[in-house]
């Protein structure tokens, strides 16, 4: 990969900070670059026995049938288990619809039928495969559009017509803004299932003693796996402890949609005996994490000539797979949140989600807001071209701005989505290329919002944090939402650190643990920054007037008139004068005749609402906005497509981790670049054929273009120091940009996931076929 920046840029110009912005070293750094650190395969318990899973070779059965009985007598055999030895209660994040294992049928091919517990890896699979089950297949869908027809088999007997959720919603009259517009552009677009893809798959170790489940899990979310966890094994979360290892990576696909440690659990109980269960890379594809959601959307937008937009009508088909996992909130933010992106008033949303008998689709980096971007981002764009404006200018023209009630009631706080277009436009040297275009090149941009956290769980959004200051003044802050590869906990220590006025060397952090923190949300939508970032702030901040009482004291002055600094005290202003330091306070605290160590918390709960049964209300704290430009070459005789220049404007606001900030916007571009044109599996009759990285093929840092990105000067005022989140948002607009880039190169528009140069050959040998068709017509 390149990453081309054309000057350094350079943090917190507009303030002034000790730690926030600096590039520190990660605190993960080096356990992870030495192997030192372990991960849950590394995890090895006196007594461990292996946990394998049979998996239901159909897409849609009734199981007539399950005899264990061989396979219990294999030697090393210590459990089998079927949905028998399950209470039976069916779970899952928003509609509990899924079993633990199978029970009377099963709906997908990779379902958990059974599992087995042994002594080794081979007598687990010799058990395996003496599981009788006898089956008796039923009809299977694995389209939306079939699930939905008339007459269809119900997937789920309590879902009729084979849904699992309708969003409708209107604000305003669409038909009449419509009717009232210069210019109005409708198509339709499909997106398709994309795989997490981590190096590490997904796995757990659980063992039971006296009543306790403690499971190690490469979980994203450890609060919520367990309340989980507690609901499907009817148990209380009190007898259920979730420790995190290092985690090689989750983008979404280790939210706990999924039931491996469940499984895992299960056997420990069933067996006394510690357990491992690891998903293989061919068990990841068939039925691991949560891939995301396909989506069938057909937008259609209102323009004046001047570029304003006047209204949109979505109307979005979601899917499912067979259980429902996030799927439901994910389909709310493809129907409703890019609304946040624009200034208008009008709106109509329709959004289903339908079950099929393929894999339950999930969490993935971005949630709804790829599908969404990549329809209507390119419906923004034949606007565009259809009016003759610049594509640029339309995203300036009807960019949000600070105080921006979306139609969904989303306000936003801090904005700077104008000044990102300025920025891609210098990056790309957008007005020349436009005046030298140069054939079968093209360029094109996309913008996108997404949230700081997301209230959907509960009218609860928040997170807390407790900080002990040791004897040595070295600073622990306890906080339960754990770190999965993407930086976060270095950020709080930044946060901690300059807070407390001390080295961020002074600064560490606990593992997240159940039993050993403060209750955490954990990693998914973009909330570790801002919302974790304020709650260790908050109480690195109750810790700071602890130690400036103590202080006061010593120094003979007021509280009020001490700062701290380098983890020295002094009186502002003054910093020759008589002194102490963190550590002498500590110190004094704890070592005299009623002492008392040094320990604060805190907590924050942003100010977002959980939305109403129309969906109206801010669903989040707040807003990062971003804007990307790219540039790419068709192959006129191939179809190929060649990124040949790639920029990303983001507004996070204030850059916490500069190092963590930059490998963000750099992976979530990688991930853009195989979701678009590269990564799709094969299916036959509902069973993946390429569940491998030989077939499914995700970018390599040889696949990556040559990549421009910046940060926005922006300060959001709700944020730990002007900051918000970063993680998904650029991920968000990128099949769009290379949608539209396409369009703009060769005068053909792909509709459909991903962009293959097979399509594109096919597009162009049809646009030539038919000489006097209109450009942009769907020959996919």
């Amino acid at each position: 990969m390149t990453v081309v920046i054309p000057q350094q840029q350079e943090f917190n110009t507009r303030r002034e900070f000790e730690v926030v912005g600096t590039r520190v070293r990660r605190l993960d750094g080096f356990e992870k670059v030495t192997g030192t650190g372990k991960y849950v395969a590394d995890i090895y318990l006196p007594g461990m026995l292996v946990g394998k899973v049979l998996r239901s070779p159909y897409p849609h059965a009734r199981i007539l049938r399950i005899d264990t009985s061989r396979a219990r007598k294999v030697p090393g055999v210590r459990a089998v288990v079927t949905a028998d030895d399950t209470p039976k209660r069916y779970w899952g994040a928003f509609i509990k619809d899924q079993p633990v294992l199978a029970i009377d049928k099963v709906r997908y091919v990779g379902e958990e039928v059974a599992a087995v517990a042994a002594m080794s890896e081979e007598a687990a699979e010799e058990a395996l495969a003496l599981i009788e089950v006898e089956y008796e297949p039923l009809p299977a869908y694995f389209d939306p559009d079939d699930a939905l027809a008339e007459g269809a088999v119900l997937i789920h007997e309590d879902k009729p017509n084979n849904i699992a959720l309708v969003i409708d919603v209107e604000r305003g009259n669409v038909d009449e803004a419509f009717q009232n517009s210069d210019l109005v552009v409708e198509d339709t677009f499909k997106s398709h299932l994309q795989w997490q893809a981590p190096i590490e798959t997904i796995g757990s170790v659980a063992e039971y003693n006296g009543g306790k489940l403690t499971v190690y899990m490469n979980t994203q979310t450890l609060f919520m796996a367990r309340h989980r966890m507690a609901w499907a094994l009817n148990m209380r979360e009190g007898d259920i402890r979730i420790i995190q290892p290092w985690v090689g990576g989750g983008f979404g696909g280790k939210s706990c949609d999924d039931n491996n440690a469940m499984i895992c659990a299960l056997l420990a109980m069933k067996t006394g005996r510690p357990v491992k269960l690891i998903n293989t890379r061919e068990e990841e594809f068939l039925a691991g994490s949560r891939p995301r959601v396909p989506m069938k959307i057909w937008c259609r937008i209102g323009f004046k000539k001047d570029g304003t937009i006047t209204a949109k009508h979505i109307d979005v088909i979601a899917e499912n797979g067979a259980y429902s996992g996030k799927a439901p909130a994910i389909t709310g933010v493809a129907a409703l949140r890019h609304d946040t992106l624009y200034k208008y008033t009008t709106v109509k949303t329709r959004a289903r989600l339908v079950y099929t008998n393929r894999i339950p689709t999930g969490a993935f980096r971005g949630f709804g807001n790829p599908s969404a971007e990549w329809a209507v981002e390119q419906v923004l764009d034949m606007g565009a071209h259809a009016l003759g404006i610049d594509p640029l200018e339309i995203i300036k023209k009807n960019a949000a701005e600070p105080g921006y009630v979306s139609p969904h009631g989303n306000r936003v706080t801090s904005c700077e989505l104008k000044q990102c277009a300025e920025m891609v436009e210098r990056m790309m040297d957008w007005k020349t290329l436009r005046a030298n275009k140069k054939p079968y090149r093209g360029i094109a941009v996309g913008a996108t919002v997404h949230v700081s956290g997301k209230r959907h769980f509960g009218d609860y959004d928040g997170g807390s944090a407790v900080i002990k200051v040791n004897e040595d003044g070295k600073a622990m802050i306890w906080c339960g939402e754990g770190e999965i590869g993407q930086g976060p906990t270095t950020a709080l220590c930044q946060i901690a650190a300059e807070e407390l006025g001390v080295p961020f060397e002074d600064v560490e952090i606990s593992r997240a643990d159940t039993d050993l923190t403060t209750y955490c949300h954990g990693a998914y939508a973009s909330r570790l920054t801002y919302i974790a970032g304020n709650a260790v702030r908050n109480a690195a901040h109750n810790m700071k007037q602890m130690i400036l009482e103590i202080a006061a004291e010593m120094l003979e002055a007021a509280p009020e008139d001490l700062e701290i600094k380098q983890g020295r005290i002094y009186v502002k202003g003054a910093p020759e004068g008589k002194s102490t330091t963190v550590r002498e306070v500590a110190h004094a605290r704890l070592f005299r005749r009623g002492g008392k160590p040094l320990v604060a918390s805190g907590d924050f709960d942003p100010d977002s609402v959980l939305q109403d049964a129309t969906r109206y209300g801010n669903e989040s704290g707040a807003y990062n906005f971003a804007v990307h430009a790219a540039e790419v070459e068709v192959d006129p005789e191939t179809g190929q497509v060649k990124v040949l220049q790639y920029c990303a404007a983001s507004d996070c606001g204030t850059v916490i981790f500069p190092t963590g900030a930059e490998g963000q916007v750099e992976g979530a571009v990688a991930q853009g670049l195989g979701y678009t044109l590269s990564e799709s599996l094969l299916w036959d009759d509902g069973k993946p054929v390429n569940p491998n990285f030989s077939d499914y093929r995700i970018p390599t840092a040889g696949d990556m273009p040559p990549l421009k990105r910046e940060f926005a000067d922006s300060y959001e005022p709700t944020g730990p120091f002007g900051a918000k989140g970063l993680g998904e948002l650029s991920m968000d607009p990128f099949a769009a940009v290379i949608g539209n880039a396409v369009f703009d190169a060769c005068g053909v528009r792909i509709k459909q996931l991903p962009i293959t140069a097979e399509k594109v050959y096919w597009a162009l040998r049809g646009r030539e076929r038919q000489s006097s068709a209109e450009p942009g017509v769907d020959e996919s």
